[in-house]
């Protein structure tokens, strides 16, 4: 249940740090899929912000990364809650 006044990530909000943090652990994609227990074409679409994850992949990749999940939004803006 949303609450007025909240910020939260929604599915809209893209990844834009997973690819440069697989890189930096010098991890590929299909590593990354193994470790999060996902698919390497998942990991390819969310680098490509043609996917954007629900918040269980979000938390595999964090998982896989090795940081926290705060860390692969840094630098996104989040936006007020909507209303309900």
């Amino acid at each position: 249940m949303w609450r007025e006044g909240c910020t939260a990530w929604s599915p809209s909000k893209p990844l834009h740090n997973v690819r440069r943090l697989r890189t930096e652990r010098g991890l590929t994609q299909e590593r990354l899929a193994e470790i999060a227990g996902l698919h390497m074409t998942d990991i390819a679409r969310i680098e490509t912000l043609r996917r954007n994850p629900g918040v269980r992949v979000v938390g595999k990749i964090a998982l896989g990364l090795g940081v926290p999940t705060s860390q692969l939004f840094t630098g996104v803006q989040l936006s007020a809650s909507p209303e309900r």
